[in-house]
């Protein structure tokens, strides 16, 4: 199947001869615009892109209603890393770190490190999260013990990210009855790993996708999905900062207002906007909220 996408999509495919489902993700100018909001260490950024790549290779066989999002604290270096990707295709993502940073950024060795999946729609109160145990030192590592664990089935992840661009490849392998030939061929997914074991970072982050599968598995029958457009985009309106605001509580609001000149500024850390409440806006808000009794969602 031909297509013009080579950035900015995700492909799903099949190895029908050998049993196994892929997705193949490569970001470009979603990926330029996430990296350039701060001056990340390389090492940084680097994590970051693969964190990015993972979030949308992990929505490629969900049904998602929401967002699904990847994020790591730490009580280390490395505070925070999010990204994020919805089911409109749209991706974010940050980290916050202290210098230095160690080297090399072992995830197994930071301090008090907790790590998250979350799949769900904030705004429909429908959440689901699983958190996965940080025992390799790198994310893809980590992301297949993570498989291995809650869906207890075998799972490669290879992932990528230089200052152009980020790229992510997930295979797993399907039940008995998925693929032609599968349930004979007992060496299929070994074969399939060999393949794999093959590619660099080099050469996935330098070739486009339908090159990349067909240089890796031409011999394993791949049979190509629709691709998935996707973009940067954030998910912050005025309506969630004005809930984040009322779950502060009326003293707090009041308290900022008196301290900023009657007015409160909140900056979105993934893609600048910026949010002005004044005294008349504020009072709104509570009140709002006094009348329905939610203190909203921060």
């Amino acid at each position: 199947m031909e297509t013009v996408l080579v950035e900015d999509v995700l492909h799903r495919f099949l190895l029908e001869r050998a049993g196994v489902r892929g997705a193949l993700v490569r970001l470009g100018p979603a990926w330029r615009e996430v990296a350039g909001r701060a001056d990340y260490p390389a090492a940084l950024r680097g994590l970051l892109g693969e964190a990015l790549a993972a979030s949308a290779l992990l929505t490629a066989n969900i049904k998602l209603d929401g967002e699904l999002s990847v994020q790591l604290k730490s009580a280390g270096a490395l505070r925070l890393l999010f990204a994020e990707c919805t089911d409109q295709g749209r991706l974010r993502g940050l980290a916050r770190w202290e210098s230095p940073l160690p080297q090399p950024l072992s995830l197994e060795a930071l301090p008090q490190a907790v790590m998250a999946i979350t799949i769900g729609n904030v705004e429909r109160g429908r959440r689901y999260q699983g958190l996965v145990e940080l025992r390799a030192p790198d994310l893809a590592g980590v992301l297949e013990n993570y498989f291995a664990q809650s869906e207890q089935l075998p799972a490669r992840l290879v992932l990528a990210a230089d200052g152009e661009h980020a790229v992510g490849l997930m295979l797993q392998k399907l039940p008995d009855e998925g693929g032609h030939g599968a349930v004979q061929d007992e060496d299929a997914w070994t074969r399939v790993m060999h393949l794999t074991a093959t590619l660099g970072a080099a050469e996935m982050l330098a070739v486009t996708p339908e090159q990349l599968l067909y240089r890796l598995y031409h011999e394993e029958s791949v049979r190509l999905f629709e691709p998935r457009p996707l973009a940067f985009g954030c998910s912050c309106s005025r309506e969630r900062v004005a809930a984040m605001l009322r779950s502060l509580g009326r003293d707090e609001v009041e308290a900022t207002l008196d301290a900023q000149d009657g007015h409160i500024e909140v900056d979105c850390e993934f893609c600048a906007q910026r949010y002005r409440f004044d005294r008349v806006d504020a009072e709104h808000l509570l009140r709002d909220a006094g009348a329905t009794g939610a203190s909203g969602t921060a």
